[in-house]
């Protein structure tokens, strides 16, 4: 790992993180085409950069998250089962999940069809939840169920919220928002879970460069991300979404792991 590959994988992670295409299936698969051995180092990089995506959420959202008690309310709820699975599986998915590439092109595989057969018999109606304060408690407990399938890699975090609110009757624009949002306290505590349980005080400073670079990098190509996920859904389904995951799972299965 160096500071190149560290800027790569900065735009792969703040590209990816908020499309339903899978940031942690990218950030695998993006390391083993530059041949990035794994290791505690990158395993730990791959998460932490993460952060650098989430804080542009916090400033896009600012006034959001510190005005709307009804929000996160919504927030919390969805939080909470992603929160118990993540920390009861911790290791395996540290351990066994990240990494694994194979795991990592059936879930993109599996989860591209699932967003187009979802699509196809998705029809958005006026009584849809058009936003964020409508959607019930107990929906937002199931949003955040449908959340905890991401822990693994390739599933997408951002599909798997996404695919559960539409499927519990919520709008496009508000499903895709609410993904936004409930990244935020789902991605801070798997952070700070792998800060705790990690070795970050014995990296030498040059590990640490590589860390501040790839978080600036997701943080400001994140902001750009946001900004045209929400343009292109006004005029748009997920199904371009799905068919990128299925060619992607293919070519790459054909090409590098022939």
């Amino acid at each position: 790992m160096n500071l190149l590959y560290s800027f790569i994988l900065g735009i792969v992670e703040g590209f990816t993180e908020f499309l339903p295409i899978s940031s942690t299936g990218h950030l695998i698969l993006t390391a083993d085409i530059l041949k990035i051995v794994q290791s505690n180092f990158v395993k730990d990089f791959e998460i932490i950069i993460q952060l650098g995506a989430i804080l542009a959420i916090v400033v896009l959202y600012f006034k959001t998250f510190i005005k709307n008690k009804k929000v996160w309310l919504r927030i919390i709820s969805a939080f909470i089962p992603t929160a118990v699975i993540g920390f009861l599986l911790f290791k395996v998915v540290k351990d066994v999940f990240l990494g694994n590439t194979y795991i990592t092109l059936w879930a993109l595989l599996i989860g591209g069809i699932l967003l187009i057969l979802l699509e196809l018999i998705h029809k958005e109606k006026g009584s849809h939840v058009e936003n964020i304060e409508s959607i019930s408690i107990r929906n937002s407990f199931l949003i955040g169920v449908f959340q905890s399938f991401s822990i693994i890699p390739g599933v997408s975090r951002a599909a798997a919220t996404i695919i559960g609110a539409l499927f519990l009757g919520t709008k496009r624009k508000t499903a895709v928002e609410f993904s936004f949002l409930l990244a935020v306290p789902t991605m801070i505590a798997a952070s700070a879970l792998d800060i705790a349980k990690g070795s970050f005080s014995s990296y030498p400073s040059s590990e640490l460069a590589i860390l501040a670079v790839g978080f600036l990098t997701s943080f400001i190509v994140a902001i750009l991300a946001v900004k045209f996920f929400l343009n292109f859904i006004k005029k748009h389904t997920f199904i371009p979404f799905g068919i990128y995951r299925i060619i992607l799972a293919i070519l790459f299965w054909l090409i590098i792991l022939k």
